[in-house]
């Protein structure tokens, strides 16, 4: 095997307006509960890239996962039930983002 080429890691600041109205939205799709971000050791190639290209942009990376997911697994499952509040969370954050 012959490595080709590697994603650069980066680290996201989830500060300011942008990040606050996604918080808002999550909030609003799941009754009231605050998300929880999670800092996870894998880096997706594309938004380091993209971080350095536009460094005044807003990145936001999201993942539908429950406890029982298993996530990148052979097995991988989605709650049709978090998909839901997912895309309405995606729905109030763009609504919340057009509001600014």
């Amino acid at each position: 095997m012959t490595l080709e080429s590697a994603g650069a890691p980066c680290v996201l600041d989830t500060t300011g307006p942008a990040y606050d109205a996604a918080r808002a939205a999550c909030t609003a799709a799941w009754d009231g509960v605050a998300p929880v971000e999670v800092g996870i050791g894998g880096s997706i190639p594309c938004v380091a890239t993209f971080q350095r290209r536009y460094p005044e942009a807003a990145i936001l990376v999201t993942g539908i996962e429950d406890p029982h997911c298993a996530a990148h697994g052979p097995n991988e499952s989605l709650h049709l039930g978090e998909f839901t509040r997912t895309c309405l969370a995606e729905a109030l954050l763009l609504r919340n983002l057009a509001a600014r």
